[in-house]
């Protein structure tokens, strides 16, 4: 068993860290994208996840992803609670860093990816609802599919690669946000209303920690701090950045003006496809990378109107089809000199298979837990708390104090009960 270095457990614990303020940053930016009334909410919806998922990883989630194997599907109770997860290196893992480390940086992972499905979702999911699909998703969806790609599961035996979560994160909750999409049905006004970010800036702000915790996200997957965590943070930072020209050209064409929200929305489409392929490949292949997921997943969002689906935050545009460009683009690309894998149809064809194999699954089971979930509490909230807003209907307070702005509306929000009364007493 190899002993603790220091050098490599302060980065993992770093890039534990960096990857947790990447679901803060998730909430900023799907706050900023939906109208006034429902910015808590929505940011609620990721702020929740921290304490639902983190607690259960330590329960049940962790040792069903990375417990010994059974059969190649689900990851055994050895490490349930956390037990035998100690300050040594892990037996089952090669790494340098304590068992705790690794699995704590796997912890921020399993919170942030059904936190992503929630945008799918914006605008119209109960809370009760959303309290316990996170939970419940976590374990049936989340876990499974980490096993079989990066705990000794039948896929990663199959030769699958995921660098940082391509498959395991991105296609994973693409797939989900997509079934959500059709459990739910689309938002009140739909089709008819603009729905319009109610503040761009916040998107930005959103975005730009979302890129620095993806140093963590990408980078620290190399578990230890050497040659390749530089490679993987090299190449996250200029696909993002191929990525933001990659959806603003054929924006400019499209629409004749390039925007912030897709300069932004172009950068997190790069972040995501260069998850899987962070650690295989080379800076120039990061750049073409980068590019092929701005176009593709511009167009993709594009095309959403015609389609006529209500995806409220383009989760499936962006994550679904980024992951996707992204792990297949991996099984061209990727370079033995970078990390030993070696692109070839064999590989592309595998990859074609966890891509396939992840959509089947969280498709299925999302789609079946959101119909349990839906006979016990009801998932969709009703009109009238649609019309009122999430902020209210669900949280009783509001973000802004001084009317609507940006929104289908332009009404004064109402202030709840419980605030006029704390300031009549003041």
């Amino acid at each position: 068993m190899p002993e603790v270095d220091a050098g490599d457990t302060a980065w993992l614990l770093t890039s534990t860290a960096l990857v947790m303020f990447m679901t803060p940053g998730l909430a900023l930016f799907y706050g900023g994208l939906v109208r006034t009334k429902n910015v808590l909410g929505t940011i609620m919806q990721s702020l929740i996840a921290l304490g639902i998922v983190s607690v259960l990883w330590v329960l049940v989630g962790y040792t069903l992803s990375f417990g010994p194997s059974i059969g190649g599907l689900i990851g055994g109770l050895d490490f349930i609670g956390f037990r035998g997860v100690g300050q040594a290196p892990s037996a089952s893992y090669a790494t340098t860093t304590p068992h705790l480390a690794f699995a704590a940086y796997q912890m921020m992972f399993a919170v942030i990816t059904p936190a992503l499905i929630t945008g799918a979702a914006a605008e119209r999911l109960r809370f009760s609802a959303t309290v316990l699909f996170l939970g419940a998703w976590s374990v049936l969806v989340y876990a499974p599919l980490a096993h079989w790609v990066w705990g000794g599961g039948w896929l990663g035996r199959l030769g699958a690669v995921d660098f940082a979560g391509g498959t395991v994160v991105h296609v994973n909750a693409g797939a989900a946000a997509l079934a959500a999409i059709v459990v739910l049905g689309r938002r009140r006004g739909h089709g008819t209303e603009a729905f319009v970010p109610h503040n761009v800036p916040m998107v930005v702000t959103g975005a730009a920690i979302l890129w620095f915790g993806w140093f963590g996200f990408n980078a620290g997957s190399a578990l230890s701090a050497g040659g390749l965590a530089a490679a993987a943070l090299v190449n996250t930072h200029v696909a993002a950045g191929a990525a933001i020209l990659g959806w603003l050209l054929p924006e400019r064409a499209r629409h004749r003006r390039p925007t912030t929200v897709g300069a932004a929305t172009g950068a997190v489409a790069g972040l995501v496809a260069i998850t899987p392929a962070a650690g295989f490949v080379e800076p120039w292949a990061a750049i073409l990378i980068g590019l092929a997921a701005g176009m593709v997943c511009f167009l993709a969002v594009d095309l959403k109107p015609r389609l006529g689906y209500d995806d409220s935050l383009d989760v499936v545009g962006v994550h679904l089809v980024g992951g996707i460009v992204g792990a297949l683009l991996t099984g061209i690309l990727a370079t033995a000199a970078v990390n030993g894998i070696e692109g070839s149809l064999g590989l592309l064809g595998t990859q074609v298979v966890a891509v396939a194999a992840t959509i089947a699954f969280s498709f299925a089971a999302t789609w079946a837990i959101l119909k349990a979930i839906d006979a016990v509490v009801g998932v969709r909230v009703r009109e009238d708390e649609e019309i009122d807003g999430l902020d209210l209907s669900q949280h009783a307070e509001v973000g802004y104090t001084f009317g609507e702005r940006g929104g289908s509306a332009s009404s004064t929000v109402a202030v709840p009960e419980a605030a006029r009364e704390k300031e009549a007493v003041r």
